[in-house]
């Protein structure tokens, strides 16, 4: 059935993948992609569910192809969604007893967590970009897909892609820096520092487990920090 999820098998000869497998091998993947497109935990877990809901409601009438593409897909897509909605809200003018119903400034546990193992100049500047910018990086430099792959799951050119990546990890490097004094960091270290700090950032949700992750945080103005990427990213993406 592992090829059967993988979209190796022919298109004549797949069998659709039970529920609960499919849970089981792509929860902790699609988990990861959305904590890295929405950044905190309470959405990405809301997305996660999303994601596995329309695989359940969109899996009799899947293609066969790449399985992984398929996810990689829907959640990018929902997650722009979403952006977009957010875009459109107006909010309200606050009651007089607003102060009384809202939470307290005292961290939850979970905002806690967050906090001690989340880079806040990388988690800033990636939720400053543009949501379709942030896609588009978060896709290919955390990710690794290639152009062509992106275009596929975004549903839109190939020039298009390049623009959007070459857009903002130009945002990236201004807003990233000040954590590389010693030279203007060029737009290709500006993602490589992305992807060390948020290859390891997402916390454990109950539909994660991420025992694979090791703590790599970038230093400033460190020769190094472009080789630790690399070597960061390479060593998650081999063990999914």
């Amino acid at each position: 059935m592992a090829d059967n999820l993988a979209g190796t098998v022919p298109a004549e000869t797949w069998t659709p993948p039970s529920w609960d497998e499919i849970v089981r091998t792509h929860s902790s993947r699609v988990y990861r992609l959305a904590y890295r497109l929405t950044g905190n935990r309470h959405d990405a877990e809301d997305l996660t569910q999303e994601v596995f809901v329309r695989v359940f409601r969109s899996l009799s009438t899947y293609t066969p192809g790449t399985f992984q593409g398929w996810l990689h897909r829907i959640t990018t897509n929902l997650f722009l969604d979403l952006a977009r909605r957010r875009q459109r809200i107006r909010f309200d003018a606050l009651p007089d007893d607003a102060p009384e119903r809202l939470p307290g400034s005292e961290p939850s546990p979970a905002q806690a967590y967050d906090d001690r193992h989340l880079d806040a100049d990388i988690q800033a500047a990636l939720e400053a970009l543009p949501p379709e910018f942030r896609a588009a990086v978060v896709l290919c430099d955390i990710e690794g897909l290639s152009y062509e792959e992106i275009a596929a799951t975004l549903g839109v050119k190939l020039g298009t892609v390049r623009s959007r990546i070459h857009r903002g990890r130009s945002q990236l490097r201004e807003a990233l820096a000040h954590r590389m004094p010693q030279r203007r960091p060029e737009p290709a270290a500006a993602a490589a520092t992305v992807a060390a700090a948020t290859a390891t950032s997402a916390p454990v949700s109950e539909v994660s487990d991420l025992t694979d992750v090791t703590d790599v945080t970038p230093t400033a103005g460190s020769a190094g920090t472009a080789d630790t990427a690399e070597r960061t990213v390479a060593a998650e993406r081999t063990s999914w």
